[in-house]
């Protein structure tokens, strides 16, 4: 589900992981619920965003966090 709602392009917000190529990054959702907006509200104020996007954000994060830098 991930490579598909989630996109890098080198171009485009200087090859931050964006949502389904759009300009709004998984930084972005994370930073806007981390100041406590919820989904809804985040859906209300971005309606290109979908449901699932937040599912896609929250796997990417949960795997890049898992990495482990040697």
């Amino acid at each position: 589900m991930v490579a598909e709602r989630i996109t890098i392009e080198p171009g485009k917000r200087s090859g931050q992981p964006c949502i389904r190529g759009l300009r709004i990054t998984v930084w972005d959702v994370l930073g806007w619920l981390a100041a406590g907006k919820t989904e809804d509200e985040i859906l209300d104020d971005y309606p290109e965003i979908e449901k699932d996007d937040f599912k896609a954000v929250f796997d990417y994060a949960a795997r890049l966090g898992r990495r482990v830098a040697l």
